[in-house]
């Protein structure tokens, strides 16, 4: 299905307060074919997390630091195995949350994501790019992940060199960032502003 194809199966852009400051807020959500348990190790545990989305090291437990190599790195705010944790995102110098949910579902377990930061502190490049920017790059993790949880596969996509200069990888971009100008529209963005993001974001990421 498509929306497996590039990631996340849901999408939303809201507006909201957070540490007392307007805020943008990037949501994306998918049901994985595994349990609670196994799902839980997977985006927690140092030795498989590289097999599906960065390189981690640090401390892997509440109040511990993290730092994915070449990318953010923070402080883990908040550990409830198996169903939540919160880090701060940190990277060049700028601040940002992001909290990750687990919930059984069916046969699954449903991952929920959300990328949240203080909307005065982006207003240039949200302008330029919107939710895709932080969307198209989630997309990627989820994809990753799916790729890791359904056939045990132990190479993030991004990692893959010959996958990443393909012109699947270049489709799997602009249907994300086209997926995430639909939720922006959907949360009240006019439709040519956020097509306009969402090309730019698309050019950025396939180089053009």
């Amino acid at each position: 299905m498509l929306h497996k194809v590039i990631g996340a199966e849901f999408r939303a852009c809201v507006e909201r307060e957070y540490e007392g400051k307007p805020a943008h807020v990037v949501i994306a959500h998918r049901v994985y074919t595994t349990d609670i348990e196994d799902l839980w190790d997977a985006v927690t545990n140092a030795e498989r997390i590289p097999r599906w989305f960065l390189p981690i090291e640090g401390q892997l437990q509440l109040g511990g630091r993290y730092q994915l190599k070449g990318n953010a790195g923070g402080t883990i705010q908040r550990c409830d195995k198996p169903t939540a944790f919160d880090v701060t995102w940190e990277f060049n110098g700028g601040m940002s949350w992001v909290t990750v949910r687990l919930v059984p579902e069916g046969k699954g377990t449903r991952l929920t994501l959300e990328h949240i930061v203080h909307a005065a502190d982006i207003e240039q490049f949200w302008s330029q790019f919107g939710p895709g920017a932080t969307g198209v790059g989630w997309d990627l993790g989820f994809y990753g992940l799916g790729l890791h949880i359904e056939s045990g596969q132990s190479v993030p996509p991004e990692a893959n060199a010959a996958w990443a200069a393909s012109d699947e990888a270049k489709a799997f971009m602009r249907e994300s960032a086209q997926a995430w100008a639909d939720a922006h529209v959907a949360a009240g963005e006019t439709p040519d502003v956020a097509r306009g993001m969402a090309e730019r974001t698309a050019a950025f990421y396939t180089g053009g």
